[in-house]
């Protein structure tokens, strides 16, 4: 099993969540805003700020994530974990050319890539020597995308990465990432939007106030809610009307 989440806690904000991820699977995590679906992101990627310890289990593999020092996890993250986030120029630095960004990854554990390569394969040819300000928001979330896949990493996580795009972006931006990833790679995306969902997942869990309330395949969660929660997250959505 790639991960293995056990009995997760964050303060009081996530509740006992259990869940599994094997090579290659594309799990789903949907909830409103405040349910806990970030925090979980960052509890396995170990980048919970220090007010908001978490206890459990958070399985790579056979290592253990919870309570490893920075110095590993640094050797992890970017590696063998890697993480796309809603906003990208949290995670790109404004006065770097995202040639040279794009290729830290990289550079950071002894690989080498060309800039080139790795943003040809998002769809932007010709772009090393631009600085992020240059971009468009759905071209920087390319490069961002881009970064995470640099070392085929064993799990990426995606933090609501096509919220603030528009139908099209988005579009173009989920069917990178399905390309993108190589066979064994694990995927969690997190979304409050259930098409994005039903487009990218095998399975999904469903989050409610830092519990994990239902989990099945996407079939059967989008088409069969048990929980009611559930019910009305699929009756305010898009898909309701498409039944």
């Amino acid at each position: 099993m790639t991960l293995s989440v056990t009995g997760l806690r964050v303060g009081d904000l996530v509740r006992d969540v259990s869940f599994e991820i094997g090579a290659g699977e594309r799990v789903g995590l949907i909830g409103e805003s405040g349910s806990g679906k970030s925090l979980t992101a960052l509890a396995i990627m170990g980048l919970l700020p220090e007010e908001l310890p978490a206890s459990g289990s958070v399985r790579l593999y056979d290592r253990e994530l919870l309570g490893m020092s920075e110095k590993d996890l640094s050797r992890l993250r970017g590696d063998e974990l890697a993480m796309v986030f809603q906003e990208p120029m949290t995670a790109l630095n404004p006065a770097m050319r995202v040639g040279r960004q794009v290729t830290e990854p990289g550079r950071l554990h002894g690989r080498r890539h060309r800039a080139e390569d790795l943003l040809a394969a998002v769809g932007l040819p010709g772009t090393a020597r631009a600085y992020p300000h240059q971009l468009s928001g759905g071209q920087r979330q390319r490069v961002v995308l881009a970064m995470a896949l640099a070392n085929e990493p064993s799990l990426l996580i995606c933090d609501e990465p096509t919220t603030a795009l528009d139908v099209t972006v988005q579009a173009q931006i989920l069917t990178l990432i399905k390309r993108a990833l190589s066979r064994e790679s694990a995927l969690l995306f997190i979304t409050h939007d259930l098409a994005v969902v039903a487009s990218v997942c095998e399975r999904v869990l469903v989050m409610l106030d830092g519990e994990i309330v239902e989990a099945g395949s996407t079939r059967e969660v989008l088409t069969q809610p048990k929980h009611e929660y559930t019910r009305k997250l699929l009756a305010a959505s898009d898909l309701e009307a498409r039944r």
